[in-house]
């Protein structure tokens, strides 16, 4: 089993009377760890046998999968893989920015040759007569185990409503339902859930009965949260315990249960080539013929690409943009949602996260000026390749330890991996930097503003930059925590306001909007505690600061 602790870094002994060598303090610490990995494996084996007996061949194999995770944990955790900073590099420049000239002179001398990144404008344009056959190869798979507790929504995170009264489910369905019909071709949609998301999403899947779309969907693994004092699950067993004491373990997971699944074999025996992967809250994840003929008729194999795009000002997180010192009102403007970024890393790319990088080089992988790229998360894999590379166990993901908190004060440890960070054990990998439209995200209620808005239009499924908008980048918004909720957020808006002209906006505190209200250039609004604003029904707000009280009431 790959990364099971075997053998002890030292053989030394250890002595009182002086101070232990380096070598005695890596051998202590290996015996510590190994004696933690026995009694990990050791407990597992007794959670299995508390689980329904139909279930137990499930929970092994999973488990299994845990104890590979738990074992390379222990190992970087003692410092033998974890990542030199100093050989880190971005991707060459000259490849990178989309529509910037691409050098293929130096990307033959360079170490990597065939794995950089290149401009999507580089692509050719797909033969509209190829296009049923290249879509025949395809399936489109969407990460599906989040929910909408963070939007104060109750159950899976596709099923909220994002315009037109149609989900992020819907809207998916429609694009492929609207692609299959176009050019009389199959694309399945493939759902990964988690524990939190699959009992629900089967029964919203009834509804699809009759659509022109097949639809298949598979549990990734649910694995158990371990206090981080002992090293052991925090679950007493597996039928008596609630799921606060288990995880799903990051998109990285999909490699292996979708294998497990059975459906990676059922594909590939119907001539599927390639899977899109993308979350299903980017509404700007569609699938794009021009990839996916690059990837099936390039003369050179590419198993692995990875979008990515640049990154902007408004994806740097700043510690202040503003300060009203008149209002005494600090504004913070950030924006967390971006993924890691790709490197060069001992001549073969790799995805950074931000969990992976030392707390004194934060600021440097942030910005703008090292780092000009960030991973959305659109992935497109050759399944075959996926087959080889888990039957001959080479697949390789960095770690990402996330510790948390529990209700009861209880600090434990999930061990996570991301899908992206499987690029380095694919052959011929590539980024391709794509145009920001097809990053569009929606994580908060800020995000959910502007796909409502007139800033785009709906096309059977398919979300589409207003033609009227100037500028081609979405406007910064940032609303104040009363606006979180879903159902407080509407609650707050008698209609969408127009944003086409907009550039920022910034909300704080108690305000709601009237109907048919414009925005545009830059608009703060600021209620200060224990004040309303009321912005009036057909108000036009263009580069204006909005404070103090402001109410309407009705008559």
């Amino acid at each position: 089993m790959p990364g099971i602790l075997s053998k002890p870094p030292s053989e030394n002994t250890y002595m009182c009377n002086r101070r232990p060598s380096q070598a005695e303090i890596a051998a202590f610490k290996y015996l510590t760890k190994r004696d933690a990995l026995k009694r990990l494996q050791k407990s597992l084996n007794q959670h299995i046998l508390t689980a329904e007996p139909q279930l137990q061949k499930s929970y092994q194999l999973e488990f299994d999968g845990y104890q590979q995770l738990f074992s390379r944990y222990l190992l970087e955790n003692t410092d033998q893989s974890s990542i030199d900073w100093q050989k880190i590099q971005p991707p060459p420049e000259e490849t990178v920015r989309s529509g910037f000239p691409f050098d293929k002179n130096r990307e033959k001398s360079r170490q990597f040759t065939g794995t950089f990144i290149i401009p999507y404008q580089k692509l050719l344009e797909t033969n509209v007569d190829d296009a049923k056959d290249l879509l025949n190869k395809l399936i489109v798979v969407k990460l599906n185990g989040g929910l909408g507790t963070t939007m104060g929504c109750q159950g899976p995170k596709s099923v909220i409503s994002v315009r037109s009264g149609l989900t992020f489910l819907d809207l998916t369905i429609q694009q492929l339902e609207q692609l299959n019909r176009t050019y009389d071709c199959d694309v399945p949609l493939v759902l990964m859930n988690s524990f939190n998301t699959h009992e629900e999403t089967e029964n919203i899947l009834q509804k699809y009965n009759h659509v022109s779309v097949k639809i298949h969907n598979f549990n990734q693994s649910k694995y158990p949260r371990i206090d981080r004092e002992t090293l052991l699950p925090i679950a007493k067993n597996i039928a008596g315990s609630d799921n606060s004491c288990w995880y799903p373990p990051g998109h990285g997971d999909i490699y292996q249960s979708f294998y497990q699944s059975g459906l990676l074999d059922v594909f590939i025996e119907q001539g599927k080539e390639y899977m899109f992967i993308s979350n299903i809250d980017n509404l700007g994840a569609t699938v794009d013929l021009n990839i996916l003929n690059y990837l099936i008729n390039n003369q050179t194999k590419h198993e692995f690409i990875m979008e990515v795009t640049d990154k902007t000002r408004a994806d740097v997180k700043v510690r202040t943009i503003t300060c009203f010192q008149i209002f005494k009102v600090l504004f913070f403007v950030s924006n967390d949602e971006q993924g890691g970024t790709l490197i060069e890393y001992n001549g073969k790319l790799r995805l950074l996260e931000i969990a992976q990088v030392p707390k004194e080089h934060v600021d440097e992988f942030k910005s703008i000026s090292k780092f000009r790229i960030f991973n959305t998360n659109n992935l497109w894999i050759n399944l075959a390749a996926i087959k080889r590379i888990l039957e001959e166990e080479t697949l390789e993901m960095e770690i990402i330890v996330n510790h948390k908190t529990m209700d009861n004060g209880l600090n434990i440890i999930q061990l996570e991996t991301a899908s992206g960070a499987a690029i380095q054990s694919f052959e011929g990998a590539q980024g391709i930097n794509v145009p920001r439209r097809r990053f569009l995200p929606v994580k908060t209620t800020s995000d959910l503003l502007l796909v409502m808005s007139n800033l785009f239009t709906l096309n059977r499924g398919n979300l589409v930059m207003n033609a009227q908008r100037s500028f081609p980048s979405v406007p910064l918004v940032k609303l104040a925590p009363s606006f979180s909720k879903v159902k407080d957020f509407l609650s707050r808006f008698q209609s969408i306001p127009n944003c086409l002209e907009l550039d920022s906006l910034t909300v704080s505190g108690d305000v709601t909007f009237g109907q048919g209200v414009t925005l545009r250039g830059t608009v703060i609004i600021i209620a200060n505690h224990g004040e309303r604003i009321d912005i009036p029904a057909g108000a036009i707000l263009e580069n204006k600061i909005v404070s103090g009280n402001l109410r309407i009431l009705e008559h």
